[in-house]
């Protein structure tokens, strides 16, 4: 008897793989290749539409308003991305649409592969369901985290458009987007130019964390390290959305509100952006939030110091925010002292082995000359740009506005979301000029009220110890960015997810509230709406320079 299930999940799964293989015939390109990579891809994606299906199917039985809730926020990422991929197609120069389409030989071939992966799909069912998968570690582990890993893989595929458009070589200067430098980073992650042309000693072993990764991937891209790095960028930022989503189930123990804060937040300005532009900052983001995580789930010593020193690693600076949240919520004076001890000895080893590794790829730590290139970065504080850093942490992270367009000292127009007083220019900041954008700043500040409100009425109700470090972790960023930074957006990852998560947990005593949710799903569909406008002003800006 035919599994009724395993046909739809295999027909809803064709897209997907059609897309995929598209993508993976410019490193697969014999017949015999795009059949096999075909058919395994599409019975993996098969098999995970059944899981979905059967999944839904309880969840509408069970409780079918949850059920719509979860499957409206899914497709509105689906349309999001969709309208993305359609904006994108109209600048062929920044984004080629072919290279996600099949070539005329190759087509056949694909169409084999995927015949072949519904018996070899409905095959793996059966003996899953013999052999008692149900019962494994990864079965319960997808089971368990199901919605988080759909979102997780959805924004994958927005962050990974987006980075195959604004990490081409074509943008050969940095400073473009936001003060980030892309140029430098595609060629450190993703060629054998690795060296910091820079010269900075602030991220020690930036190295030894990302580029093997990178490689990793590589292997399945026939050794392309360029789309590599491209494809592990968006990975970390999809790790994120998921990080979000598991921190927020775990404490607030709702999937569905896990989901919708994990939704806004995959949607943010600053997910956008460095979810997508390979720089080092979406690695710091992931390594905060799984330091976080560890803490919630009282992990051992030695993993901290692990999350602890790839911070470090990353950057210098970001080794703070792991002391905050550690003092915070263990409050061990001693186990912090001897956490800080072994981070300490050890950040030195692995800084000569990141220069054994990849020689001369920057100074040592103990080089503290070269620090001087950072000068350049530092400003006078002033109640101006407290005002405008306050606003870019709160509001521009989260709801993009029209960006600053800036025609300087590169042959590209920079699109920036704030600039320092520069070369004797004033302190300027981007600002919301459609009538979406400024409802949603409305709106979202009634929701930061509404969480004050709630986290000061429970202030005394419970353990807050995360509450604070969240707290106090952006306070330690606004203090550093009120001195330090003439794009301070450049390092919104570092407060955005601490933002999300302190609000989350203040919306907790709301988050079954069926008003709460519609809003925050109506919220999160507008965002993307929103958000969409600067990826549009982005390719225009950059098309200006590349037509």
């Amino acid at each position: 008897m035919l599994n009724r299930r395993i046909i739809s999940a295999w027909a809803l799964a064709g897209p997907v793989s059609y897309i995929a293989v598209g993508f993976l015939d410019a490193y697969y390109k014999t017949l015999t290749e795009t059949a096999l990579v075909s058919g395994i891809v599409h019975a993996v994606f098969s098999l995970f539409a059944y899981f979905i299906l059967g999944r839904l199917g309880e969840k509408f039985k069970t409780n079918p308003v949850d059920a719509s809730i979860s499957v409206t926020l899914a497709a509105s990422i689906i349309v999001f991305f969709a309208g993305l991929a359609t904006m994108a197609s109209r600048f062929p120069r920044q984004f080629d649409a072919s290279a996600y389409v099949h070539a005329p030989e190759t087509l056949a071939s694909f169409l084999v592969g995927i015949a072949a992966a519904l018996p070899l799909s409905m095959w793996m069912v059966g003996e899953s369901e013999r052999r008692g998968v149900r019962q494994s570690g990864f079965y319960r582990f997808v089971d368990a985290n199901l919605g988080g890993l759909i979102l997780a893989a959805l924004f994958f595929s927005v962050y990974f458009l987006l980075g195959s458009i604004f990490n081409q070589p074509v943008f050969r200067f940095d400073d473009i987007f936001f003060d980030t430098d892309s140029r430098l980073y595609r060629m450190r992650f993703g060629t054998e130019f690795y060296k910091d042309y820079y010269e900075r000693t602030v991220h020690p072993y930036v190295l030894v964390i990302v580029r093997p990764l990178v490689w990793t991937v590589s292997l399945f891209l026939k050794g392309d390290m360029l789309y590599g790095a491209f494809i592990v960028t968006a990975l970390t930022g999809a790790l994120c959305v998921y990080l979000v989503w598991y921190f927020v189930k775990e404490t607030a123990g709702d999937p569905l509100y896990a989901s919708l804060i994990a939704g806004l937040f995959g949607a943010s300005t600053s997910q956008l952006a460095f979810g997508s532009l390979v720089e080092n900052y979406i690695f710091l983001g992931a390594a905060a939030l799984t330091f976080i995580v560890l803490l919630l789930k009282d992990k051992p010593l030695f993993m901290l110091v692990i999350a602890g020193l790839v911070s470090f690693g990353i950057t210098i600076s970001n080794i703070a925010q792991t002391f905050i949240a550690h003092f915070l919520v263990r409050r061990n004076i001693k186990q912090i002292i001897v956490y800080g001890l072994i981070v300490g000895a050890l950040i030195i080893p692995l800084n000569l082995l990141n220069n054994f590794i990849y020689p001369k790829a920057h100074p040592y730590l103990w080089e503290v000359s070269t620090l001087q290139f950072e000068e350049k970065n530092v400003f006078e504080p002033t109640l101006q740009r407290a005002n405008f850093l306050g606003r870019v942490m709160l509001l521009h992270s989260f709801i993009s506005p029209d960006p600053l367009l800036l025609k300087e000292d590169i042959p590209f127009l920079k699109i920036w979301m704030f600039r320092a007083a520069l070369k004797k220019a004033p302190l300027q900041i981007a600002r919301y000029e459609t009538s979406l954008g400024n409802a949603l700043v409305a709106a979202w500040l009634g929701f930061v009220a509404l969480g004050g409100f709630l986290f000061l009425k429970n202030i005394f109700k419970q353990d807050n110890g995360f509450a604070f470090a969240f707290i106090f972790t952006c306070l330690f960023f606004f203090a550093l960015h009120m001195r330090y930074g003439r794009d301070v957006f450049l390092y919104s990852v570092n407060w955005t997810y601490a933002i999300t998560l302190f609000l989350a947990l203040a919306w907790r005593d709301i988050s079954g509230r069926r008003w709460f949710q519609f809003s925050l799903l109506g919220f999160t569909a507008l965002l993307m709406l929103n958000n969409s406008r600067l990826i549009l002003i982005m390719l225009w800006a950059s098309y200006m320079h590349l037509r």
